[in-house]
């Protein structure tokens, strides 16, 4: 008998993948064709496809009319696209993200309506609904065509317009999710318009984030800006999500986008942003945990000799004049105990080495590998101390 032989197949193939972010005011209006637009572009094959709409309960409830509006909007417009009549209503916010009931409420209605792969989901909503209803859309049928239209400052400008899924699990934020692009995004400013003045402000912080680390002309801009922003000036705020969305997406397209690598710079500020919402019990809002993190990481890269002071004092100040707050109960009575917990849970998320972005300065990031924790506690301290 010959030995056997080893044999091997080598497979290596790219897939591309195409989305369109769409800015627009008022998208359910009879004469706004942006969505008809839409649809009829994806008019290749001559066969029906089904469209199912899941809606944030707080979307519902701020804008009562629009169930309505969607339905108007679709009844006889769009060829061979079956708008199911039933809108599936769900609880927004971190809750959809826990309870495994509402995950499981759109698989069934996927099930139920026949939503194949060809057909569409569309959520309409803040980024905890966009995150979970993306995440059951893409493990249901391996991959359904999703459709995102954000509702709020954080989902526009961040979370609605990127290419992640996913819903909590076991006490740890995203810890279930996938990497499956939207085949679209709809940023309807007018849906800012009910938001109170904490979720306004919440997602601003994302803004300055990838200020930090991208753009030292946006950072300058969102200084001169704060003020209009914080007294809601729609337009203001339409050019500041405009901007931060561009410089994800490009980002996105031109980076990592599916994080095979250890390095993930747009989540400067994040490591311990997602401990400290746990810790809280999601009582902080993701955009001020998100604030939080900044201010710790940019005082822990003062500490370090990495950014000046004069670039540090503008950087709280701007997170200062924007309303973000650093003495949460949550953050004083649990913060310092769990620094090293937080840090393990996101090496952990990250998979391999820790890689963690800090900053030479206002635009000019720096990958670490390690913490100094004394530096680390101290600039804990430091935090605390922010009036």
């Amino acid at each position: 008998m010959k030995d056997f032989i080893p044999k091997k197949i080598t497979s290596e193939f790219q897939v591309s993948f195409r989305y369109e972010v769409c800015f627009t005011k008022n998208l359910f209006s009879s004469d706004n064709s942006c969505l008809r637009d839409f649809f009829k572009s994806k008019q290749i094959l001559e066969t029906l496809k089904k469209l199912l709409v899941v809606l944030d309960l707080g979307v519902f409830h701020n804008h009562p009319n629009l169930s309505e509006e969607i339905q108007s909007y679709f009844q006889n417009q769009i060829p061979n696209l079956q708008f199911i009549e039933k809108i599936l209503v769900i609880p927004g916010g971190e809750e959809c993200k826990n309870q495994t009931s509402h995950f499981d409420s759109v698989i069934s209605a996927i099930n139920m309506y026949g939503i194949d792969r060809h057909s569409y989901v569309m959520c309409i909503g803040g980024g905890a609904l966009l995150d979970m209803v993306g995440y059951a859309a893409a493990v249901s049928h391996r991959g359904i065509r999703l459709i995102r239209i954000p509702t709020t400052v954080l989902s526009q400008n961040d979370s609605g317009v990127g290419v992640k899924n996913s819903i909590n699990y076991d006490g740890k934020k995203n810890f279930l999710g996938t990497f499956a692009p939207p085949v679209a995004v709809f940023n309807d400013s007018q849906f800012l318009v009910s938001l109170d003045d904490r979720d306004w402000r919440s997602g601003i912080s994302e803004a300055v984030k990838v200020s930090l680390i991208k753009d030292k002309s946006f950072f300058e801009w969102l200084e001169n800006n704060a003020f209009h922003c914080n007294n809601r000036v729609l337009d203001v705020m339409e050019s500041l999500i405009y901007q931060c969305a561009n410089l994800h997406v490009h980002h996105i397209s031109s980076g990592d986008p599916f994080e095979f690598g250890s390095s993930r710079p747009l989540d400067f500020g994040h490591w311990f942003a997602h401990k400290l919402e746990y810790l809280s019990n999601f009582t902080i809002r993701h955009g001020e945990a998100v604030a939080v993190g900044i201010a710790l990481d940019s005082i822990y890269s003062y500490l370090m000799g990495y950014l000046n002071e004069y670039d540090l004092k503008r950087i709280i100040e701007l997170l200062l004049k924007f309303g973000f707050t650093f003495n949460d109960p949550v953050l004083k009575e649990k913060g310092k105990e769990n620094l090293s917990i937080a840090l393990e849970e996101f090496r952990e998320h990250l998979g391999g080495k820790l890689t963690l972005l800090m900053l030479d300065g206002i635009g000019s990031p720096r990958e670490i590998y390690e913490m100094n924790e004394d530096k680390l506690l101290k600039a804990f301290v430091r935090l605390l101390q922010i009036r």
